[in-house]
């Protein structure tokens, strides 16, 4: 089996605008790279689908589902915050991202695909069940994994979350859940200023200071999130792949390269298969300099599918 690559070209329809850094550049230079690396026809592509409201409902609220679905604007862009906007593709862009997710978990499941990643935007873990925020309106991962809980019936899930900002969305989502175990680093203190003060026992938060390089990250993950994972057995693993914690990448400070991606992806695929059958779905969440995101989700995919 292989890994599947999941995408829309609706998600290039979200455009906050020429400033914004969160743009569709974004998806057709990780295509480049894809293309220049030649593991394009490795791997297997398909076409995400629309989540449905169900879907978006397992995570957010009603109001919230219905917010985003109402502020977007037929011309022009509509402002929710003054980092997140949305433009007339954007709520079809949204449903795309979760849809993708939800896909791949269930063909992941389903034993299609040993594993999958999806090149969506726009991205969700900063998305809370009632808030849209940070570049993101639903929070894609946690709809994906709520799915796989109470659709699919899974007990334990675990949540990766490895971009240079905290997942505040996907920590308000299963803060205390015991079926859920979250495990992340970020750069901190820094937006959203959240994850270093939460006790909760199923959150595995690794505030990282900046300059942070990527030999530090792998010790803390080695001594953190390892043990942990393995005590958990998790089921299958979700991961919120944002690649903003590269050197290169000018939205955070710091320090690593595609190597670090490497191992980060080696070691979730190694709990995943003494533990989850090998089952891991990961989506797209930050990395805004295109060259280093293009090459960093490279080297993610090519660890997920061994090639």
């Amino acid at each position: 089996m292989a890994t599947g690559f999941y995408s829309h070209p609706d998600c290039l329809l979200h455009d906050m605008g020429p400033w914004h850094p969160e743009c569709p550049a974004r998806l057709q230079a990780i295509e480049d790279q894809l293309i220049a690396s030649r593991i394009d026809t490795l791997i297997e592509r398909e076409e995400a689908p629309l989540a449905s409201e169900e879907d978006l409902a397992r995570v957010h609220t009603q109001a919230h589902i219905d917010f985003v679905k109402e502020t977007a604007p037929s011309v022009g862009r509509a402002e929710i915050d003054p980092d997140t906007l949305m433009s007339p593709g954007s709520y079809h862009a949204a449903l795309r991202a979760a849809g993708a997710a939800v896909a791949a978990t269930d063909a992941v499941i389903a034993g299609t695909y040993d594993n999958a990643f999806c090149s969506v935007r726009p991205p969700g873990h900063h998305a809370e069940p009632a808030r849209a925020m940070g570049f993101c309106l639903f929070n894609n991962i946690a709809i994906a994994a709520r799915h796989a809980l109470e659709v699919h019936g899974l007990e334990r899930v675990a949540i990766i979350d490895f971009d240079v900002h905290h997942g505040n969305g996907t920590e308000a989502a299963f803060s205390g859940d015991p079926r859920v175990l979250m495990c992340s680093f970020f750069q901190h203190p820094f937006y959203p200023y959240s994850g270093a003060d939460n006790h909760a026992s199923n959150m595995v938060n690794l505030p990282m200071p900046a300059r942070t390089k990527g030999m530090a990250v792998r010790e803390a993950v080695d001594l953190m999130w390892l043990p942990r994972l393995d005590e958990f057995k998790p089921q299958m693993i979700f991961v919120s792949a944002g690649f903003d914690a590269h050197r290169e990448d000018d939205l955070g400070n710091m320090g690593l390269v595609e190597d670090d991606y490497t191992w980060l992806t080696e070691q979730i695929r190694a709990v995943a298969k003494r533990h989850a059958k090998g089952r891991i779905v990961s989506s797209l969440e930050g990395g805004y300099n295109l060259s280093a995101l293009g090459r960093s989700v490279v080297a993610h995919v090519r660890a997920l599918a061994e090639i």
